[in-house]
């Protein structure tokens, strides 16, 4: 039998099964207790409590905006949900980089007022130290490499990464030294799926792609995009698994439709 079928919660170190015996990780965002609860009935292994929050549930057009107190106001929704699935949730930006201690405070306060079990956070070398200070907490750590939103104003796109030798190289030595670090896990995003197999075949930790090919231990989407609520947001890597954005609004135009006509309520729908 599978390991992720034979688990009631799954864990850090059921991740790492799954990786020895070839099996694929699923894992989805969430910001909110009702979308959390569904799936997490269906079994998915890993709920990312994102930054993405910042575009899909405030409207923000990048992941900066979003405060520590957003984050874990979600966070908090998502695991009150949660029965199986491993919980993880993104480090806002201005909360670890380049402040080590800043970052131990801010996972700390995730951990305490959510019930979290992992933090994700961005970036490789340059955030080494405040991955160590975590994990020195006993705060298991999820690195993140490749296109990083958070540093949209560095980049200054959204393209896809580390496609150039050097900065290929740059992200392969990363995720070496985010795995030595103590990281148990990592996420691809956005680069050549090429290149993403080979880092998941050089690193012992489990390695989650998004928009970076099959060749990885498992898959992300963000939620809103993957049910087709959010309509603006058509990257190639992106397969709509419903359009509920077309259902609820028609849906709603019903609603009005039989409020406006007095056929809502009808006779058995009053007291």
């Amino acid at each position: 039998m599978s390991v992720h079928k034979q688990v009631k919660r799954v864990t850090t170190h059921v991740l790492s099964e799954m990786k020895i015996r070839g099996e694929k990780i699923a894992m989805l965002t969430a910001y909110d207790y009702s979308f959390a609860r569904i799936i997490d009935e269906a079994e998915i292994d890993v709920i990312l409590v994102g930054d993405s929050a910042s575009n899909v549930m405030a409207g923000y057009d990048t992941t900066l905006p979003i405060t520590l107190d957003n984050m874990i106001y979600h966070a908090a929704s998502v695991v009150r949900a949660v029965k199986r699935a491993l919980v993880v949730v993104d480090l806002p930006f201005g909360t670890y980089q380049g402040n080590s201690k800043e970052a131990l405070s801010s996972s700390i306060r995730i951990m305490k007022e959510t019930g979290a079990h992992a933090v994700k956070l961005e970036g490789g070398s340059q955030v080494v130290e405040s991955v160590e200070r975590i994990l020195s907490a006993g705060i298991p750590v999820m690195g993140h490499l490749g296109l990083t939103p958070q540093a949209i104003h560095k980049f200054g796109t959204y393209v896809v990464r580390a496609k150039e030798e050097e900065e290929a190289r740059k992200l392969m030595e990363d995720a070496k030294l985010l795995e030595d670090a103590g990281c148990f896990a990592l996420v691809l995003e956005k680069i050549p799926a090429l290149l993403a197999g080979e880092v998941t075949s050089s690193v012992r930790i489990p390695v989650i792609g998004i928009g970076a090919g099959g060749k990885t231990d498992g898959q992300v989407l963000v939620l809103h995009d993957m049910l087709g609520i959010t309509q603006e947001f058509s990257p190639r890597f992106l397969r709509r698994y419903h359009n509920l954005h077309s259902e609820i609004k028609g849906a709603v135009q019903a609603y009005i439709s039989d409020v406006r006509s007095q056929d809502f309520p009808n006779d058995r729908e009053q007291y």
